[in-house]
Parts: C-alpha cells; structure tokens; sequence
C-alpha cells in the first residue's frame, strides 16, 4: 500500500487476495508486519471473519486494519438479528465504504463473500471507494499476484483450483516482495458450508 503514514507506526505492507470460484470464494493474507524496513512481527492477522458468509482482509495501518474489523463484525450481526438473515457482500461493501467515507483510515481493504447472488470479491480503498471483481489482490505484493493471477485465472474454477491459485500467488509475493511473507491464512466460503479456515497441512500441501 503506497502512502505517507505517520513516523514508527506499525504497517502491514501486505499481500491479500480473494478469487471467485463456482462454488464460493477465496480469500487470503500473508502474515508480516514492518515498520519500515525492520519487520515488526511474524504473525499478524489480516484476515477476519466478519459474519457466516462474509470476510475481510487488511492492508494498512494494524490498529485501523484492526478496529474496523471489530466494528463490521458488530454491525453485521446487528443487522443479521434485526433482519433474520444474513447480509449480502455488497451490503456489506457499502456498509464499509460509508465507513471510511465518514472518518478515512490508512487501509486498503477486500470485502469477500457469498450470497443469493454467488460469489463476489469488493475492493475498498481508504477514501472509501469500492470496485467489485472476479478477483483481486492488495497490498505491496499485488503486483507479484496478479502476475499469477492474470495467467492462471479462470471463471467456473473450482474449490481445489482457487485454492492453489491463491496459494500459488500469496507465496509469489511472499518470495519477492519485502513487506510480505512469513506464511500466510487461507479460507474459503460457500454458501453451502459458510466460511471455513483452511488448515496449515492443506496449505502446505498446495505449496507443493
């Protein structure tokens, strides 16, 4: 993510990624966090569950990537008691960007999920601008993805494909890009299973 940032925050230069597949989506984020050019931790989480078929990924600032994460999840299950049902991803899209429209954070952030409508993948900027796309990646490793990205994806994949692709393209930028690394969280979300962690063996072996 390229921006000023106010002197010794810590960051997350960030790979983070979320692929449609037939079934669902994928989504994905590497680990590291620098302050500079000096990694401040190994094991930081940028992906979040925010709700049963929705999840969110962070670039950006961690105590803004981490306080808007806290906030969606409590709005959504507002609204999904309220409601009776759950939320769709463009909702929750928009639901963000009025967010950062209202008070801007130093994020770069991937709304991903699925609904009545399949699934989608929304990229929201700080300003609170938000895309919708087949596939997406953020972050300081993106250039790094999306050359896998835009050789290797296709629509109608499914779940074993997407998975390796975002793997594939996660340990890409993880291999050339400083500020991304140190492994990474993969999930993928169905409307028939909800949102489910894949585990570091299953990610182990798509590395292979």
């Amino acid at each position: 993510m390229m921006m000023d940032t106010p002197p010794n925050v810590v960051k997350t230069g960030t790979s983070t990624i979320g692929i449609t597949f037939a079934d669902g989506v994928v989504v994905g984020a590497d680990h590291r966090a620098t302050m500079g050019h000096f990694i401040a931790n190994k094991n930081v989480q940028k992906l979040f569950q925010i709700g049963k078929n929705l999840a969110l990924t962070t670039a950006g600032l961690v105590g803004h990537a981490q306080s808007l994460s806290r906030t969606l999840s409590a709005e959504i299950s507002l609204f999904e008691l309220r409601r009776q049902q759950p939320m769709t991803v463009k909702g929750a899209a928009t639901m963000t960007a009025n967010i950062l429209v209202g008070k801007p954070h130093w994020v770069q952030l991937l709304i991903v999920g699925v609904d009545e409508d399949g699934g989608h993948v929304y990229s929201i900027d700080s300003a609170g601008g938000s895309i919708p796309d087949s596939y997406c990646a953020t972050g300081s490793g993106s250039p790094y993805m999306y050359g896998v990205l835009e050789d290797n994806f296709t629509e109608g994949m499914n779940r074993s494909e997407a998975l390796k692709l975002a793997a594939r393209a996660l340990y890409a930028s993880g291999q050339r890009d400083a500020a991304s690394g140190n492994g990474m969280d993969l999930a993928v979300i169905t409307a028939k299973d909800g949102y489910q962690q894949v585990s570091e063996q299953e990610i182990s072996k798509l590395l292979k």
